[in-house]
Formats: C-alpha cells, structure tokens, sequence
C-alpha cells in the first residue's frame, strides 16, 4: 500500500511539472507571436504615413519621380509578407528606399523647412524608435523561446508537444555586418 502511496505521489509530481512546463511554454510562444505582432503594427503605421510623406516631397522634388515611385509601390511590401524572414527582408529594403526619400529631402531646402514634412519626419522618427524597440522586443521572446526549447528537461517535453525553436528578426544588409574603413590622411609638415 506504501509502495503504491509513492508511485501515485510521483506520478502526480511528475504530472503537475509536465504541465508547468507546458504552460511555460505555451506563454513563451504566446509572447513571441504578441511581439511579432508589434512590428507588423508599426510597419503598418510606417506604411500609413508614407503617402502623406511622398506626396509632400513630390510637391517640390518633381524630377524625382522614381525614387518617389518606387516608396510608393514598395511602402505595403513589409506588412504584407509572410513569415519573419520574408517581413524582415522587406522592411530592410524598405528602409533603404526611406533613405533614399530622405537623401531626396535634403537636396530641397525649401522642403526641409516645411512644417508639414518636418511633423512627418518627426512621426516617421518615432515609428521608426517604436519599431527598433519592437524588433527587440520579439527577439527577446524568441531568445527565451528558443531557450526553453533547447533546454534539459523542457527539451523533454517540447518537440512532442510540437514546440520548435522560431526565428529571429535580423538585419540582412551586409554594410551593417562589417565594420567600417577609417583612414586618416597624417600629412607630414
């Protein structure tokens, strides 16, 4: 009867930690697509504001119509995609273009000093801060995710159960990876 007491207490034991793991990781995976999410919201805040953005550059850069095009024709690209990897890979080529809009906006000084453009600048600038802070954001869940998953006992438990490790948002531009080249020219007097 003893001996019965001990294998029903750790059968139960055993139980209640197979579902506290669960639990663990049915809320890891929740956070994760909570901070997947996030970004999708702010790329479509991006989004938003872009034709706003465009049509008030196009008001003094006429002659830059393609790269004006191409932001406008690429600006759902991001919130559209599928999966982290493609969303990642368009809101990098994104951004570029968004370079380029600016590069664009410095050449016109009249533009520059438009109240307009500088309340879209502003609100692009915070999307942008919100958007990096989300970006973060979901990495660090998937980080404890991937965590979880990958470790003894919850490894145990995961893959059965149909948990797999997720992947991180990252940046594809080959210019960030690297390091950058500074000379200086040491003239000798």
């Amino acid at each position: 009867m003893l001996i019965l007491l001990i294998v029903v207490g750790v059968i139960v034991i055993l139980l209640v930690w197979g579902v506290a793991i669960y639990n663990r990781l049915v809320r890891l995976r929740a956070l994760v697509k909570e901070g997947f999410s996030g970004i999708t919201v702010q790329l479509r805040r991006r989004a938003d504001l872009i034709p706003n953005l465009v049509s008030t550059v196009q008001g003094y850069a006429t002659h830059e119509r393609e790269t004006l095009t191409q932001v406008i024709e690429h600006r759902g690209d991001a919130v559209q995609a599928r999966g982290v990897a493609a969303t990642a890979q368009a809101d990098n080529a994104f951004s570029a273009m968004l370079g380029r809009l600016m590069a664009v906006a410095e050449a016109y000084p009249d533009l520059k000093a438009d109240d307009n453009f500088r309340q879209l600048q502003d609100e692009l600038s915070e999307i942008e801060e919100t958007l990096q802070t989300a970006r973060r954001y979901y990495n660090a869940t998937v980080r404890d995710l991937n965590t979880r998953v990958q470790s003894f006992p919850d490894v145990l438990f995961a893959r059965p159960l149909g948990f797999q490790e997720e992947e991180f948002y990252t940046d594809t531009d080959a210019s960030i990876q690297t390091a950058p080249v500074v000379k200086f020219d040491t003239a000798k007097a």
